[in-house]
C-alpha cells in the first residue's frame, strides 16, 4: 500500500501533467484520480486495505484551490505586470507550472540579465516540470527590462518571467 506522502506526489504529478485520468492497482489496492473542473480535492484518508476505489479529483492550474497555490510569490509580478502594460514592454510568460531557472546549471551564468539583449527564439530560461527540463524562448527581439521571479522558484501557467522592451 502506498504511504500517504507518495498518493500526495502521485496528485501532484498528475497535476502537472496533461493526462485526464490516472489508475494504479496493486496487491488488491486501487487508486484511481480523475481531473475534473468542478470539483476540489477530496483528502484520501490512510487505510491498510482498500476495498473500493479511491478518487481523487486534481483541478487544472486555472481552478486549483488558493492552498494549492500559496507557495508561488505573484507580489512582486503583478505590481510589474500593471507597470508593464503602462510602458507598452512584452511580457515573457511560463508555458506551464514547473519551477524556473536561469541557467542550464548551477555553475554557468544565467541566460540572460536585465539589460541583456535577446533575440526571437533566443533562449531565456528553463522551466522544469516533472524531470522535463522545457527551454523558454524570447518570442520578441529586444532588450530584458525585468526578470520578474526568482531561480529555484515556482511558477504557474500564464505567469510573467520576464519583462522585454521590443525593438
Amino acid at each position: 500500500m502506498l504511504k500517504v506522502q507518495e498518493i500526495r506526489e502521485l496528485i501532484k504529478l498528475v497535476d502537472q501533467s496533461s493526462i485526464d485520468e490516472f489508475l494504479y492497482e496493486h496487491e488488491g489496492s486501487k487508486i484511481q484520480m480523475k481531473r475534473n473542473v468542478q470539483s476540489a480535492v477530496t483528502p484520501v484518508q490512510p487505510v491498510t486495505k482498500v476495498a473500493a476505489p479511491i478518487t481523487v479529483s486534481v483541478p487544472t492550474p486555472e481552478t486549483a484551490p488558493v492552498a494549492l497555490k500559496q507557495e508561488v510569490i505573484q507580489e512582486p509580478a503583478s505590481v510589474a505586470t500593471n507597470d508593464a502594460e503602462a510602458a507598452n514592454l512584452h511580457k515573457i510568460t511560463s508555458p506551464m507550472v514547473g519551477t524556473f531557472y536561469s541557467a542550464p546549471s548551477p555553475d554557468v551564468d544565467a541566460y540572460v540579465k536585465a539589460g541583456s539583449k535577446v533575440s526571437k527564439d533566443s533562449i531565456v530560461c528553463i522551466v522544469e516540470a516533472m524531470k522535463l527540463f522545457n527551454e523558454i524562448e524570447s518570442e520578441v527581439n529586444g532588450e530584458i527590462v525585468e526578470i520578474l521571479v526568482k531561480n529555484g522558484q515556482l511558477v504557474e501557467y500564464g505567469q510573467p518571467l520576464f519583462l522585454v522592451k521590443s525593438e
